[in-house]
Parts: C-alpha cells; sequence; structure tokens
C-alpha cells in the first residue's frame, strides 16, 4: 500500500490537481500556523522584519540558479529523453543534478563570505545590531539553496511522470521545519532558532521526495557533461527564465529597500500578507498550473496544438471557477482572515488593520497571478522563455515605478497595490504573445463565457458575505478569537452558499462538473467500501 501511494500516477489534469490542491492547502494552512506562531512571538516588530530581510538573499539564489533551471526547461526535456529511453532521462537528470548542486555550492559560499558587504545594499534601512543579525541570520540561511536545489530536481522527475503526492508533501515538511525552528529552537538559540528551523525545513523538502524518486526507477550516474545535447537545452531555456526570476526577484528587493525606510514593521506586514494571498493562489492557482506542465509538454512534443489549446482552455476555466469567489471572500473578510490567523501575543489590532490592508490590494490581482503561471508553462512547454522574461521585464518596471510613487502617500499598502497592478499588465502580456503564437487563438469564447457566469455568482458571494459580516457582529462581537472567528466562517459559508446556488442557476459549467466529478467520487467509494463489507461477510460465513 505504502509503495502505491508514494508511486501513484495522476491520470488527468484534474486528478493532479486536486491532489497538489489538497496538499497545498495542507501546507498553506501550516504556513499561517507558522505565520501565526511568528507574529504572536515577535509581532509585526524589528525582530521580524530581520528575519525576512535576511532570507530575501538565499531566496533569490534559489530562484534564479534553480528555478531558473528547472521550471522552465527540465521537465519538457527530460519528458523528451524519458520518453525515448529511462537510462537517458536518468543521465540527463543526474547531469543536471551534479552540475546544479556543485554550482549551489560554490555560489554560497561567495555569498557567506562577502554577506557583510551585500546585505546592507538590501536593507539600507538598517544599522547597528540589527543589520548584524541580518547578516549572521543570512549567512545560516545560505545552505538552504543547496538543499532546495537537489529537492527541485528530484520534484522535477516526479512532476514529469506525474507523480504529484509526494511532490506535494514537500512543502509540507518545509514549513514544519520552520515551526520547530519558532517553536524549539528559537527558546534556545533566538532569533538564530528561526535560520535554524529555515535549513531544517529544506532538509525536510529534499528528504521527503527521495524514496519515490528511487520507487521509479531513478538510476544515478556520475555524469558532469556540460555539453551533452539535452543539459544544453536546458540551460539555453535557463537564462531568459533565469533573467525573468531576476527581475521578479529585483522587483522584491526593491520592495524590501522602499519598505525598510517606512514605518518599523512594514517588511513584516508586506510578507505576512503576502503570504496569506499566497493561500488562494498555491491551492487553486498554481496547483492547476503545476497539474497542466506535463500534459502541455506532451501535447506540444507530440506537435498537437489542437490537444493544448483543449487543457489550456479547460484549466483557464477551472483556476477562475476557484479564484474569482476566493479573492471576493478575502476581500470581504480581510480583517476577519488577518485577525483569525495571526491575531495572537504581541500582534496588535493596528497590526491587523496594517496587514489587512495590505492584503485587500493583493487580491486585486490574485486571477492575474493564477493565470500567469499557467501562461508562463504555456510558453515553457513550447521551449520559450524568452517571451515571458520580456514581459516580466515590462511588469517590473511598472511595479517599481508605482512602489517608488505610492509608498510615501500609501505606505506599505501602496507597495501591494503597485505589486498587483504590475501582475495584471504580466498577465495581459502574457496572454496577447501566446495567442498571437497559437493559430486560431486560445479557445477565449468559451473562457469569457464561463468568467462571465462565474462573475454573476461571484457578485451575489460577496455580496451577501457583507452583509452576514454585519448582521452576526452584534451577536458574537469582535473582542474575541471566537467570535471575529465566527463571524468570518458564518458569512463565508453563507456567501459560498449563494455562489453555489446562483453557478447552478446560471448553469456554470464548472460547477456542474465539480458537482459531477465529486458526486462520482463519493458514490465510487461507497460501492467500494460496500463490496468490501460484502466480501468480509462472505468470508466470515465460509
Amino acid at each position: 500500500m505504502f509503495k502505491s501511494i508514494i508511486n501513484g500516477q495522476s491520470k488527468t489534469i484534474t486528478s493532479a490537481a486536486i491532489i497538489i490542491g489538497a496538499t497545498s492547502l495542507l501546507s498553506k494552512v501550516l504556513g499561517m500556523v507558522r505565520d501565526r506562531i511568528l507574529a504572536g512571538e515577535f509581532g509585526a516588530g524589528a525582530t521580524l522584519d530581520v528575519y525576512y530581510a535576511a532570507f530575501r538573499i538565499p531566496d533569490l539564489i534559489f530562484n534564479l540558479l534553480v528555478l531558473g533551471a528547472l521550471s522552465a526547461g527540465f521537465i519538457p526535456v527530460f519528458i523528451m529523453y524519458y520518453e525515448k529511453g529511462r537510462e537517458d532521462g536518468w543521465r540527463l537528470a543526474s547531469g543536471i543534478l551534479n552540475i546544479m548542486t556543485a554550482i549551489l555550492i560554490a555560489v554560497g559560499l561567495i555569498f557567506v563570505f562577502f554577506a557583510d558587504k551585500i546585505i546592507p545594499w538590501t536593507v539600507p534601512g538598517f544599522s547597528g545590531e540589527q543589520l548584524q543579525i541580518t547578516v549572521a541570520l543570512s549567512r545560516i540561511m545560505f545552505l538552504s539553496p543547496i538543499f532546495m536545489g537537489v529537492s527541485a530536481v528530484w520534484g522535477g522527475i516526479l512532476q514529469s511522470l506525474k507523480k504529484f503526492f509526494v511532490y506535494s508533501l514537500a512543502p509540507i515538511m518545509y514549513n514544519i521545519g520552520i515551526m520547530i525552528g519558532a517553536l524549539f529552537l528559537a527558546p534556545i538559540f533566538g532569533i538564530y532558532g528561526l535560520a535554524y528551523g529555515v535549513v531544517l525545513g529544506a532538509g525536510l523538502h529534499m528528504l521527503v521526495q527521495i524514496p519515490s524518486v528511487i520507487g521509479s526507477g531513478f538510476h544515478y550516474h556520475w555524469h558532469w557533461s556540460a555539453r551533452e545535447r539535452g543539459v544544453k537545452k536546458i540551460f539555453a531555456m535557463m537564462v531568459p527564465r533565469t533573467l525573468g526570476l531576476a527581475i521578479s526577484q529585483v522587483n522584491l528587493l526593491v520592495i524590501n529597500i522602499i519598505a525598510s525606510t517606512l514605518a518599523v514593521g512594514s517588511i513584516a506586514v508586506f510578507n505576512l500578507a503576502n503570504n496569506l494571498q499566497s493561500f488562494p493562489l498555491g491551492v487553486f492557482g498554481i496547483s492547476f498550473a503545476i497539474a497542466a506542465f506535463p500534459t502541455l509538454s506532451s501535447a506540444m512534443a507530440r506537435d498537437d496544438e489542437a490537444g493544448f489549446v483543449k487543457s489550456f482552455s479547460a484549466t483557464t476555466r477551472q483556476i477562475l471557477f476557484f479564484i474569482l469567489p476566493l479573492s471576493v471572500l478575502f476581500l470581504v473578510l480581510r480583517a476577519q482572515i488577518v485577525r483569525s490567523v495571526l491575531g495572537a501575543g504581541v500582534f496588535s489590532w493596528n497590526d491587523t488593520i496594517l496587514t489587512a490592508d495590505t492584503l485587500a490590494f493583493f487580491t486585486v490581482s490574485l486571477f492575474a497571478q493564477a493565470l500567469s503561471a499557467l501562461l508562463a508553462r504555456g510558453f515553457f512547454s513550447r521551449h520559450d522563455s524568452l517571451t515571458p522574461f520580456i514581459c516580466g521585464l515590462v511588469s517590473a518596471g511598472v511595479n517599481i515605478s508605482l512602489a517608488l510613487y505610492l509608498a510615501p502617500s500609501m505606505g506599505v499598502a501602496g507597495l501591494a497595490l503597485a505589486f498587483s497592478v504590475s501582475s495584471i499588465i504580466n498577465m495581459a502580456l502574457l496572454w496577447i504573445f501566446l495567442r498571437l503564437k497559437i493559430t486560431g487563438g486560445l479557445d477565449e469564447k468559451n473562457i469569457i463565457w464561463s468568467a462571465f457566469k462565474i462573475s454573476l455568482a461571484t457578485v451575489g458571494l460577496g455580496l451577501t458575505a457583507q452583509a452576514m459580516k454585519y448582521l452576526v457582529e452584534p451577536w458574537l462581537g469582535t473582542d474575541t478569537f471566537v467570535g471575529i472567528a465566527g463571524q468570518g466562517a458564518i458569512a463565508g459559508i453563507c456567501g459560498l452558499a449563494v455562489f453555489v446556488g446562483l453557478s447552478l442557476l446560471l448553469r456554470s459549467q464548472e460547477m456542474i462538473l465539480f458537482i459531477e466529478s465529486f458526486r462520482r467520487k463519493f458514490l465510487r467509494q461507497a460501492k467500494e467500501a460496500k463490496a468490501l463489507e460484502t466480501e468480509s461477510i462472505e468470508e466470515e460465513v465460509k
């Protein structure tokens, strides 16, 4: 049974997305628990500012050197090699693993040695002991990109083989490691315990995937050739993708720099709000994009453009079906969400208001962020990582310009608004350029019609949730966790009920398919349980 769990393959995009979404949900819940622990222990103040600032450069290294190669080139090229012959695929994967690990170790050592020269540029508002601690934490955290790099290769293999369950467990283990750091290591080592927790989480992220990779038949090769065609292809696709991610990371660094000059706690507020908005994004946006990537890559490998469009259209509509109503729920119930998740210990009501206002501006672009993840993978499946880079470059310019303009008047909320505007522009550009590459378009007619129905139902959800929020407030109050969490839960449930009813009334295809899929799965499980019960009775009779 254990073997079937770790080696099971997903047959459809939807089944893969369900697995990724469910585990992502658990990961995000743990992430919110993690943030609640951090907020409760340290508040939105100088300590968390230091922690998040120290995290930025190690995260930059991972995103540029690892995600640049694996998110764009590894999966489509590995699939091409693996379908020709398994050993060819394992040899390619080993080559990438060896080269990537060596590069990460070398770069990590360089950054550790020069951290005291680099970090001050990322936090010009820090000085004295605050700056020294940031440098020390960064040096500890530089171990994490090495573990995450190895883990990313394992994850790329599992995604290519459509073995999403164990791959999806890795972020859960990462959050558990950080929570261990906050709960058990921080009381012993102080703020340095948080950095040790990040390294522990990265190690667990890597280790949990090894059994499934080995169970898939992976054969390690002591292979270093950077001249092999597949390796060269991956690195050729890596260059524009890495540049695109560099732009994204520069965005975050600029936000870091600007936030460090604002009120104390601004970096923490921005990161906490960003983590909250990543909950629906990860569960219902990124999960579908990840699930669709191997299918899109296989379609393009067969030169099946019609199959590509069909999968892309269906995935787009499913993303919108989940993201639009959740965006409105997060907008309407932002204060209840922030207070329920983070409102513990020294995290004050003022911290709650600042974080909720910032979250509101993030939610405006949730749909764009989710669709951008799918659109980018549409380009990657076509072995094109240059176009997403160009689009990202334009949107980054917009983000930085708006952030500089809005931050002085709006504070940290202005940074979130700048991020959302640039995200929407990025999505629009990606859509336009991908459409130009596809004969006959991206099935926009069906997508727009579905989006129209979903939007109408979402308006009903928003109005209902807003009304219920005020109706139940006199009965529950907002002075206790139970009161504010209950207020949000009742308003949210009523809003979702109206969304379901209106979707059925409008005959939304996505709602009908969702209910039918759930019903089929439930009935099948019930039939299997009954069959097992009957078989057990027959055995007893015998």
